[in-house]
């Protein structure tokens, strides 16, 4: 599973652009009783061994039909009871399977959410038994109880199901993490359960299904359907099943002589095999990386609409949200984004989530923190280190930037709900341990585990201590300091480094004071010293809060590297020199090594060594770090400007990767000077969106009349950043003219796009001269923020529609003035 739910970051921008203060959120929480209760594994008193299940679908009532067939056998201990997880159906008959014939079971449903089953025997665990159950799923009918990681657990989720919602397809699709398969199928809803699966699924005959496993066979139905049955054969958890239902063209492709396939909504099919076509190419990295070829019968991916979260890793068939889906020119800039990174990391899922599963909630961090992982390793194969080390060191801000992070164990066994475990802390925080692992007991240590842990347990369940041994007999190391540390601990160091060279004692000492809170980290790292032309590195290890290294020089060094692979999970403050951080741009090699060195150049840009690093960043290996320079870049110092200024229109020109492109045209662009105007016009040929809306941006800047008549040029084929650039033009010096586009494409938008959007569209709202679209403009910020009012947006759109008002009072528009504040009274009052 990976979120894409971003809703947090728009309110964290939109607080500082609108003023409102946030010290609320400093305030503490009040303790929460919950997160004192042991979240203890599961108790198995039945196996799962196969579900088979015959399903139909109810368009009008949003309703399943569905009979099942569930085989299961006691874990160990004799039973004659079972409970069942059944959320919100109408059980009709439940019955025992004797001799081909239905013996009716007595049973009570409880809160409507589990079914308990009085059965025919006591029974024992060498024996089977097969439950027969008749139901409707009525999945509109649950409350929903949705989370920041998936924002709906109804499991079962009908789209546009009348056909009514203009230019959005009819589909129906299943979400089963964590616990929401037992929403459309009655099921033991948890991780430690696995079982076979077959699913027939009666559907109207102009549709496609998809399901885990095989498609088996299809039978035409004489009433217009046909049905599909599909066979999951071998045993994976409930939360992995999935169905989905549409109008969907496949793309077959292949991995060995397995099938690999890829569902897209027909406008999209064209373009299957530049948006998926690489996941070959991945399955047989993941394979060799792994030692263990990947084990499913074949490999499908689904693009679907209004999915609930980013995307999830259904066994055998991924089901992705459709940011996913995008056009051969919006993936020119796309690089490791848009949707790439997360189609890898649902792939690794395969293995690590799939084929072994997490035992429970609390040890999440065998599925998602290797999925994680995995998106380094694929960029650092593909695209080289520094991609990998970008993708890293990303991750890790993300987890160091997120409010109470540093207080919560990877492992978690007390949590208030178990939603909660998917976040930075498992997912990023966990990514960075595994690599930071890698890089200890080195590849082929760390890989050999990996593979033994994956066969021991396989299509079985595993937790961290299962992970440590598998570890410790690949490497003959105790690691248990590192699981104590990194998975049943919270938090990170918080490391001071600073140097003092002794001229008379030739001895160069380094300073290292961890000032976190609680816990003293046992820090194992690489220290380079260069010195003399030559560079030696050292093997240390920081064992206590405070500590010093020495080393007997015959020369003071030109640098001091500690962590020299910069692979630590570290809040670090290293006091070298500019100097030295010059010297260490030119000559350490690692990403982060040249990303510090742009870091303390950009902060010193009057010294010539900082201008020195900066100019030579501007043509770094990396795009990553050509970017970085670029907006580093003091344009109003005269000696930068004149340096880079022929630098900057060589990128702007000649550079392979649009993004940098994009950007050197931006910085050019706010130095408003005529003479790049032409360099400006020709990247308007561009096929590029980045480039295109730079562009755009930049000939604004230097004139809005010229930009207005360029735009109109742009308006018929423009996605994303173009989408936003020239939505940020009209809102400037538009008029009612460019309203029906700036309207159209904020109401189609995406709810991130609205919200990285909204506040050009209110000024726009607020300024256009006809009352019929401002009172357009009032009603969509209204709707939105009544929508997404408990994530905070009714604050900053509380304000945008009151500066609409006074704006529409001054230009005597009373009924859009009022509009906007019964708008307000509406956001006020919405609950």
């Amino acid at each position: 599973m990976i979120n894409f739910n971003k809703i947090s970051s728009f309110i964290v921008a939109s607080v500082v652009t609108v003023g409102v203060t946030a010290a609320h959120a400093q305030t503490a929480a009040p303790e929460n009783p919950a997160m004192q209760i042991y979240r203890e594994v599961p108790k198995k008193i039945n196996d799962l061994v196969h579900t088979k299940l015959d399903v139909r679908f109810d368009y009008k009532k949003r309703y399943m039909y569905g009979k099942e067939w569930v085989t299961l056998k006691p874990h160990f201990y004799p039973t004659d009871s079972l409970r069942l997880d059944a959320k919100g159906m109408n059980l009709k008959t439940i019955a025992v399977v004797k001799n081909g014939k239905n013996i009716p079971l007595k049973f009570t449903y409880q809160d409507s959410s589990s079914v308990a089953i009085q059965l025919d025997k006591v029974y024992h665990n060498n024996e089977s038994y097969t439950i027969y159950i008749d139901y409707t799923a009525k999945p509109n009918e649950l409350k929903s109880h949705g989370s920041a990681a998936i924002t709906d657990d109804k499991g079962l989720y009908f789209i546009n199901p009348d056909g009514t919602e203009k230019d959005k397809p009819t589909q129906i699709w299943t979400q089963g993490e964590t616990e929401s398969s037992s929403a459309w199928f009655p099921t033991i809803d948890k991780p430690s359960q696995k079982t076979t699966e077959e699913i027939s699924m009666t559907v109207p005959s102009k549709y496609v299904t998809l399901s885990n496993g095989r498609l088996a066979s299809q039978k035409t139905n004489a009433d217009g359907t046909r049905t599909d049955t599909w066979k999951q054969e071998l045993p994976h958890s409930p939360y992995l099943f999935m169905m989905a239902v549409g109008d969907f063209k496949i793309y077959k492709d292949k991995w060995r002589n397995k099938e690999v396939s890829y569902y897209l909504e027909p406008k999209y099919a064209p373009y299957a095999k530049e948006i998926f076509g690489f996941t070959p190419e991945v399955i047989e990295f993941y394979s060799k990386t792994l030692g263990v070829d990947y084990p499913w019968y074949k490999y499908s991916q689904i693009v679907v609409r209004d999915y609930v979260s980013g995307a999830m890793e259904n066994t055998s068939a991924t089901l992705h949200g459709e940011y996913v889906q995008a056009t051969p020119r919006e993936l020119i800039d796309a690089y490791y984004n848009n949707g790439r990174s997360t189609i890898v990391h649902e792939l690794f899922h395969q293995w690590f989530g799939d084929y072994v599963t997490a035992e429970s909630w609390s040890n999440l961090t065998v599925n998602e923190s290797f999925a994680n992982f995995s998106e380094t390793i694929w960029a650092e194969h593909k695209y080289g280190k520094d991609a990998g080390d970008d993708h890293n060191y990303g991750d890790m801000q993300s987890y160091l930037r997120s409010p109470g992070a540093n207080t919560k164990n990877l492992v978690r066994f007390n949590y208030a709900d178990k939603e909660e475990v998917f976040d930075v802390v498992t997912y990023q925080k966990g990514g960075r341990i595994l690599n930071m692992l890698r890089n200890y007991l080195g590849d082929a240590a760390f890989y050999k585990g990996l593979n033994i842990y994956l066969k021991t347990n396989a299509f079985k369940n595993g937790e961290a201590q299962q992970l440590r041994l598998a570890f410790e007999e690949a490497s003959g190391l105790d690691l248990n300091w590192y699981f104590n540390q990194w998975y049943y601990g919270a938090g990170h160091p918080i490391l001071d480094i600073s140097y003092k060279w002794d001229n008379a004692t030739k001895t160069e000492t380094v300073y290292l004071q961890q000032n976190q809170d609680g816990q003293t980290f046992k820090l194992p790292m690489a220290v380079d010293i260069y010195a003399g032309g030559t560079k030696t590195r050292h093997k240390v290890w920081m064992n206590s809060k405070t500590d010093s290294l020495t080393f007997k020089l015959s020369a003071k060094p030109d640098l001091v590297n500690v962590d020299a692979d910069k692979i630590l999970l570290v809040k670090k403050n290293d006091k070298k020199t500019l100097d030295e951080y010059v010297f260490q741009y030119f000559n350490a090699p690692q990403y982060l090594d040249r990303f510090e060195a742009i870091d303390a150049a950009a902060d010193k840009q009057t010294e010539k060594g900082a201008q020195k690093v900066l100019i030579a960043a501007l043509k770094d290996k990396y795009y990553g770090l050509r970017i970085k320079a670029i907006k580093a870049l003091n344009m109003t110092n005269d000696d930068v400007r004149n340096a880079a200024q022929p630098v900057l229109a060589y990128l702007a020109q000649t550079d392979d990767n649009t993004l940098v492109r994009a950007a050197a045209i931006t910085t050019l662009g706010k130095l408003k000077a005529q003479g790049n105007m032409n360099l400006f016009k020709q990247a308007l040929n561009s096929q590029s969106y980045a480039v295109q809306a730079a562009a755009l941006t930049a000939i604004n800047l230097l004139d809005p009349a010229q930009a207005l008549q360029v735009g109109k040029g742009l308006e018929k084929d423009n996605a994303g950043v173009l989408t936003t650039a020239l939505i940020n033009v009209y809102a400037g010096s538009g008029t009612s003219a460019q309203w029906p586009f700036v309207f159209q494409h904020f109401h189609d938008a995406s709810v991130q796009s609205k919200f990285n959007n909204l506040q050009k569209f209110a000024e726009m709202t607020g300024r256009v001269d006809k009352p019929a679209y401002t009172q357009q403009g009032i009603a969509e910020i209204k709707d939105l923020a009544i929508k997404y009012k408990s994530y905070g947006v009714d604050k900053p759109a509380i304000k945008f529609l009151t500066d609409i008002k006074a704006q529409r009072v001054q230009l005597k528009d009373d009924a859009s003035a009022k509009a906007a504040d019964e708008a307000i009274q509406l956001i006020t009052d919405a609950k």
